[in-house]
């Protein structure tokens, strides 16, 4: 996988396959391998490019000047203007979505199709603000997601109903615990801060195109519950899907019917 300089730090994405351009945002404290079965998927058919966010994967630091959803929207850009790419599609999940929502309301022309998932472009509701940046402060203090931390925070990603000895639980929680505090500390924390402090952008959302943009949601997302979803969906006048027996990281909890729905939207977009 290859690294493009950004802001000055190297930045780690995956480009695989051949054809029109899908570009896809990850969760929070997810790399790239979350994508797994829809990379297999669509690079069938689809340039995929799933760039991995900063003090992710092998992503270098956050960069000194990085101090809002808009400037990731404007680094993922600036990743596409160096490979060449001037029209795409974008599946954003989480904060993917919400960094996606603003850089296709800076560049509609070149977003040809739009994929929400399990994301809200509201600000966070501030009881749940001010009990992240609680954890965030935890975190940075000890240089670690120590073991009552991470009990709290892996099944915030899952549906309720999750085997937390399964497979892809228990690897998310040992990706977690195996963090090192310079990359918490210069990177994931000061992220959260910027993605759960966010601003308010669902006065925008009218100027998407309704036509080409889809909202995804897991029917058991607690972080982004269906509501959100929903409501993001009729604020842009576009379609809406509630996953199936899935959680906030529906694309793997349900990847069979993701990946359906994904392969459906945009082969009719391009």
């Amino acid at each position: 996988m290859p690294f493009a300089t950004i802001d000055g730090q190297p930045l780690h994405y995956l480009d695989q396959g051949q054809g029109p351009v899908v570009l896809l945002g990850s969760s929070y404290l997810w790399d790239h391998s979350m994508w797994a079965p829809q990379i297999d998927a669509l690079s069938r058919h689809y340039r995929v490019i799933v760039p991995e966010l900063w003090g992710h994967g092998q992503s270098g630091r956050l960069p000194e000047n990085t101090s809002s959803l808009n400037d990731l929207a404007r680094q993922a850009l600036a990743l596409l203007d160096q490979l060449g790419i001037d029209c795409f599609s974008l599946v954003g999940l989480s904060v993917g979505g919400m960094w996606g929502a603003r850089l296709a309301l800076a560049a509609p022309k070149r977003v040809q199709s739009l994929v929400l998932m399990d994301t809200y472009v509201g600000v966070e509701p501030e009881p749940t603000r001010l009990y992240y940046f609680s954890l965030f402060d935890k975190i940075e203090a000890s240089g670690s997601i120590p073991e009552p931390l991470l009990d709290i925070v892996v099944p915030i990603f899952f549906r309720p109903g999750i085997d937390p000895q399964s497979a892809l639980y228990q690897q998310f929680r040992a990706t977690l615990a195996a963090l090192p505090a310079e990359r918490l500390r210069d990177s994931i924390v000061p992220l959260g801060r910027i993605i759960f402090g966010r601003d308010d952008i669902l006065g925008q959302l009218r100027e998407l195109n309704a036509e080409r943009t889809l909202v995804m949601c897991g029917d058991q997302d607690k972080p982004r519950p269906p509501s959100e979803a929903l409501e993001m969906a009729e604020l842009i006048g576009c379609e809406h899907v509630l996953i199936p027996e899935a959680g906030h990281i529906s694309n793997l909890e349900n990847p069979a019917f993701v990946t359906e729905a994904l392969l459906g939207f945009l082969k009719h977009r391009h």
